[in-house]
């Protein structure tokens, strides 16, 4: 599977700020409230869960 420049900066998002990775790539939806709960309770789960979001779309 090819990166794009596209996914490099999503990616790049979701490690500096999580929920805004995950909405660049599904949207203002239920993966995003989820990762704004996981963020606020712990900064690493919120950049696993993005991560897993941007990988797998």
């Amino acid at each position: 599977m090819a990166f794009t420049g596209g996914d490099i900066l999503k990616i790049i998002c979701a490690v500096v700020l999580p929920p805004l990775g995950v909405f660049f790539e599904r949207g203002c939806g239920a993966d995003l409230l989820i990762n704004i709960l996981l963020t606020v309770l712990g900064y690493i789960p919120g950049i696993i869960h993005a991560l897993y979001i941007i990988l797998k779309y």
